[in-house]
């Protein structure tokens, strides 16, 4: 698949956290349009943006919580992905993107990082995890373009 051309890609899911990766993940929508899109995140509110119903809420959880919340986070995130079954995850981050990011691996599955504009000076700590298992990681900013890996096509704000 190119990097930016997604002819033939029927089903995609898109999820982030809520918030600005929510913000930035949305305004990837109408480059997407003939896509069967697919969408995950931690707001419940959401889902009433959301065309056809296809939402599915994950659990937030980050760093600072438990084992135990950032365990069922995973699953939920995993869980999402075999009912889904996408040929494409695209996340703009924070911990439910990498989830998606690493298990979509797993499962065979295309992955892109777009990791988040607020992040202007290095990587995003998630990215940098993620940047293992996902076949594209794509930075916001210019300068930040082959370090550790990322790609630069423009930004999505």
């Amino acid at each position: 698949m190119d990097e930016r051309n997604f002819n033939g890609v029927k089903k995609v899911l898109l999820i982030s956290s809520s918030g600005g990766h929510w913000i930035q993940l949305s305004r990837l929508v109408p480059r997407l349009e003939s896509c069967d899109l697919y969408f995950a995140s931690t707001d419940k509110s959401y889902k009433e943006t959301v065309p056809d119903g296809h939402f599915y809420y994950i659990q937030d959880a980050s760093r600072t919580d438990t084992i135990i919340k950032i365990a069922k986070q995973a699953l939920q995130v995993l869980i999402t992905l075999i009912r889904v079954n996408p040929q494409v995850v695209i996340t703009t981050g924070a911990a439910p993107g990498f989830f998606a990011v690493f298990f979509a691996k797993k499962l065979g599955k295309k992955t892109i990082w777009i990791d988040s504009i607020a992040n202007v000076w290095e990587i995003s700590m998630s990215g940098a995890r993620a940047l293992k298992h996902a076949d594209l990681l794509l930075t916001q900013w210019q300068h930040l373009d082959s370090k550790v890996g990322a790609k630069y096509f423009g930004s999505v704000i």
